[in-house]
C-alpha cells in the first residue's frame, strides 16, 4: 500500500435563468364576510383570466391556482382587548414565465391592484438545462480533484495517484477507510449540487450558480 491521499475540490457553471416562477396571493378582509368573499372571488377570476391569456400567448411554462379559502377570526388590539370578528378570504397562485420580457412587464402591471400580492420571482432552470449545467460542474469538480492529487503526489516524489473512493463532500468521513479493509478499494461515486438563485424581489436576474464538491481519495506509490 502506498500514501493515502484525500483531496476535496468545487467546481461551478454560472447560466442566465430560464424560467421565473411568480408567488402571488389575492385576497381580502374586513367585517363583512360575504362581501370579502365576493370581492376576492371577482378579483381571483380577473387573476385567473390574465393567466390563462398569458398562457395562451406563450408566455408561460405552466401555472397553478388553489382554491379560495375562507375562516375568521378576532383579533386583539396592544391592550390585549379582543375585537370584532374579521373576516378573511385568500386564495394562492403560482405563474412560471418562459417569457421573462413578459413576466416583467406583466408583474409590473399587476403590482398596483388593491387585492393582489406578489410574493417575489424564484429564478430557475429547465430540467434539461439544470441537468447539462450539473453534470459539467460534476466533470470539472473531479477533474479538480485528480489534478489536486496528482500536485500532492508530485510535491511528495511519488508517482501518478490511482483513484481509491470518490464521493459527495462530507460522505468519505461517514464510511470507513476503505484501506483497512483487507486491502480491497471499495468505489462509491456520488455528486452535490447546489443552485443559488437571485434576490426574489429582484426582476433583473442575476446568473444562477451550479456548485457540484466532491472529496476523493487516492493511493499513489513511489516509482
Amino acid at each position: 500500500m502506498g500514501t493515502l491521499i484525500t483531496v476535496t475540490a468545487t467546481a461551478e457553471e454560472r447560466v442566465e435563468p430560464e424560467l421565473g416562477a411568480v408567488q402571488l396571493s389575492v385576497g381580502a378582509s374586513g367585517a363583512d364576510r360575504q362581501q370579502i368573499i365576493d370581492r376576492t372571488a371577482a378579483a381571483h377570476e380577473r387573476l385567473l383570466a390574465e393567466v390563462r391569456r398569458l398562457d395562451a400567448e406563450g408566455a408561460l411554462e405552466q401555472w397553478s391556482a388553489g382554491q379560495l379559502r375562507v375562516w375568521s377570526q378576532r383579533p386583539f388590539n396592544a391592550e390585549g382587548r379582543q375585537l370584532p370578528v374579521v373576516h378573511e378570504a385568500r386564495g394562492e397562485l403560482e405563474l412560471v414565465f418562459r417569457d421573462l420580457a413578459a413576466l416583467s412587464a406583466w408583474v409590473s402591471e399587476q403590482a398596483a391592484g388593491e387585492e393582489l400580492s406578489l410574493g417575489g420571482v424564484d429564478w430557475r432552470l429547465t430540467e434539461a438545462t439544470a441537468a447539462r449545467v450539473r453534470e459539467t460542474a460534476q466533470r470539472r469538480a473531479v477533474a479538480e480533484a485528480v489534478a489536486k492529487a496528482g500536485v500532492y503526489a508530485s510535491a511528495l516524489g511519488l508517482g501518478s495517484p490511482a483513484p481509491v473512493e470518490l464521493a459527495d463532500a462530507g460522505l468519505l468521513d461517514a464510511r470507513p477507510n476503505p484501506m483497512t479493509k483487507g486491502g480491497h478499494l471499495a468505489r462509491a461515486v456520488a455528486f452535490g449540487m447546489d443552485a443559488a438563485s437571485a434576490p426574489v424581489a429582484e426582476l433583473a436576474p442575476a446568473e444562477l450558480v451550479v456548485q457540484a464538491t466532491v472529496e476523493a481519495r487516492f493511493d499513489a506509490s513511489a516509482d
